[in-house]
């Protein structure tokens, strides 16, 4: 796990000793990435430079050293991830007449693609991998990203010049100048709470999508970038639905639950000390569960426990760590120790993200590093087996309305829409003695206003943009801004599943997955210096997720009901039957309270209305509205602070 960063300068007016000393100022801004070891690459001929930053995970040797040439010297590599298949490849590339001078994966990626290939060698890569390759034979530079987008990478021009790196903070190592925002890109975050892929918050700034290979030819820098795909979730998502699973339940258990141990074995190896976050869910359970069964020695799980009730999984997780046997550690944290993160959230994740999940993540990071180097996470079951409730609340809703015809829904939702939600509130205040009490409790204008909003879409594709969205209409905040299409509304990037179910999991795989779960844990774990491994999101248990029929994720009002069978294996169903928590804090009461005059200042009208980037009469609304306590608007309020607070941080 590392930092990867680098340029070319089409002029080639800089001289080696230039070329290096900006590849090194780049990489500075990412040693949090890489605090082990670091190095630079150029090519003079052409303006190349490239640069690493390493956490020393497997060979800690020099022989591990990047930036690093192929046996030939054809290729140069500068890698971040983890290549878990890398001793079989050893023993196949020895077998074809390969030797090795270390034991380090990037030596093996760099006989394999001498071997056969750059694209037929990824295809046999298992793992999470950013890479930039520079063929000096043929003149090219290739930037991978890996299959699901566990690794970022960033690429675009600036002075001219294409430059590329694991976060945008290498930007700064890079020019003084301060780049443009994309009004576009932040309309996209309002929406979603992160900047989806491909876009950046700058302009002509990118992230390269998973699963793809850029390749760009400093010969004739005037050419875009080539971008092809050498893995695909649509792919992936079509070719599973036709080719469905056959066997039994036990069959698929069986099959599954050997899949996983094996990729949960394979991330278990390394040269330094490992462990695994616990929140006491299903998902990180069965992690733990398969490593303490493949363990010697008491794994080290690490959990963080809030003082709130609402808020606090602590305690579950300390009694499945309990019942496996492992090494466990939590931490209590207190409203203070929970804000004290808030000030180094900007330039921890490198553009606005606001995820308010971002601060747990961060803690339970922090303390697993000062035990291990290597945690493995949970990520990903409930992308690929079905685990958000929004996927049963979403199929309920669209049942129920997608039926009408548009034009009957939009008349309905406008009378819904026209009393205020303050008169219904009235209107249900009188209501309630006459009514049973389970119904006046669901009952309040704010979710008549939301079902009208709900009946006013048109499709499924914008139902459930709408479903996950913060802003609705985002481009009407943003001011001379126009969102562009993203995985939820562009034909190109959609599968054509029409059950909705998977509809909604497979959007979220391609999009909410990459661009806002791994972003968050990668940034978090990064930030400390810490190794973070998702074995559910091994290609492999991708691809025969989506060849599961429906039945085996969600069965008798249970979601994941696969994962549920292999885990209770391990561990028994009492102590798993809870109800489902998020990762969260309370920043509705923080905003009201110890939060009140930051936020304040971070929205003062005066400054929204200076810096030119919002309306701020709809955003001052909902502060006033939050403050007084007749709305919960702290998700879209967080947006708007987080977004300031990385402007302070530029």
């Amino acid at each position: 796990m590392c930092g990867i960063t680098g340029f070319f300068d089409p002029s080639s007016q800089r001289s080696a000793e230039q070329l290096q000393a900006t590849a090194h100022g780049m990489a500075n801004f990412i040693a949090n990435r890489g605090p082990d070891d670091g190095g630079e690459w150029v090519d003079e001929k052409f303006g190349i430079a490239v640069a690493h930053r390493r956490l020393s995970i497997i060979d800690l040797s020099p022989e591990g050293h990047q930036p690093m040439l192929s046996e030939t010297g054809r290729y140069v590599v500068v890698y971040n991830g983890e290549i878990y298949n890398f001793p079989d490849l050893r023993r196949e590339l020895i077998e074809r007449g390969c030797s090795f001078r270390g034991h380090s994966d990037t030596e093996i990626m760099l006989a394999a693609i001498e071997t056969w290939g750059l694209t037929v060698s990824i295809k046999k890569f298992i793992g999470m991998f950013a890479f930039a390759l520079w063929d000096r034979r043929e003149a090219v530079l290739h930037l991978v990203r890996d299959r699901l987008g566990i690794k970022p990478l960033y690429y675009g021009w600036v002075d001219g010049c294409f430059i590329f790196g694991s976060e945008l903070k290498t930007i700064k190592g890079f020019s003084k100048q301060k780049l443009p925002i994309n009004r576009d890109a932040l309309a996209l975050y309002m929406r979603h709470n992160y900047v989806p892929a491909p876009h950046s918050i700058f302009k002509n700034i990118y992230k390269l999508l998973p699963g793809n290979i850029l390749t760009i030819n400093p010969k004739h820098p005037g050419n875009e970038p080539k971008i092809s795909s050498y893995w695909s979730a649509k792919d992936v998502a079509q070719g599973g639905l036709a080719n469905q699973f056959i066997g039994s339940d036990t069959e698929a258990i069986e099959q599954l639950e050997q899949l996983l141990g094996d990729t949960v074995a394979m991330r278990m190896v390394a040269d330094v000390n490992l462990g695994a976050f616990l929140s006491g869910g299903y998902d990180s359970s069965l992690v733990v569960a398969l490593m303490q069964a493949k363990s010697e020695r008491k794994v080290k799980t690490f959990s963080i426990g809030f003082n709130e009730e609402a808020y606090n999984e602590a305690n579950y997780a300390k009694a499945v760590a309990q019942h496996l046997g492992t090494e466990h550690t939590e931490l209590y944290i207190t409203p203070d120790e929970a804000m004290g993160v808030i000030p180094h959230l900007p330039t921890l994740y490198d553009e606005p993200f606001s995820d308010s999940s971002q601060i747990p993540t961060f803690l339970v990071s922090r303390l697993a590093r000062k035990h291990v180097t290597v945690s493995l996470s949970g990520d990903g079951g409930d992308e690929l087996f079905a685990g958000y409730s929004r996927y049963d609340l979403g199929e309920k809703i669209w049942g129920k309305v997608g039926w009408l015809h548009p034009s009957i829904r939009s008349s309905i939702a406008s009378m819904m829409s026209y009393p205020s939600t303050q008169t219904f509130d009235q209107i249900f205040s009188l209501l309630s003695p006459i009514l049973p009490k389970q119904i006046v409790q669901k009952l309040s204008g704010d979710r008549v206003h939301k079902l009208a909003e709900i009946l006013q879409i048109d499709n499924k594709e914008n139902f459930y943009r709408r479903l996950v969205s913060h802003w609705k209409d985002p481009a009407k905040i943003v001011l001379n801004s126009h969102e562009p299409l993203t995985a939820f509304n562009d034909p190109t990037r959609q599968a054509g599943l029409t059950n909705f179910t998977q509809h909604m999991m497979y959007t979220d795989l391609i999009s909410y997955l990459p661009d806002d779960i791994l972003t968050k844990v990668d940034r978090a774990s990064m930030g400390v210096g810490l190794e973070a491994r998702v074995p559910l999101l091994d290609h492999r248990v991708v691809e025969f997720a989506w060849r599961l029929p429906q039945h085996m994720k969600c069965r008798d009002g249970a979601s994941k009901w696969i994962l549920r069978q292999i885990l209770y294996k391990y561990v028994p169903q009492k102590l798993m039957e809870r109800p489902k928590m998020g990762f969260g804090v309370p920043i509705d009461q923080w905003l009201r309270g110890p939060l009140r005059d930051w936020g304040e200042n971070l929205l003062d009208e005066k400054r929204l209305t200076e810096d030119g980037y919002f309306d701020p009469q709809p955003i001052r609304e909902k502060w006033l509205e939050h403050q007084a306590g007749t709305r919960r608007w702290h998700y879209y309020l967080w947006d708007v602070l987080m977004f300031q607070a990385w402007q302070d941080s530029l």
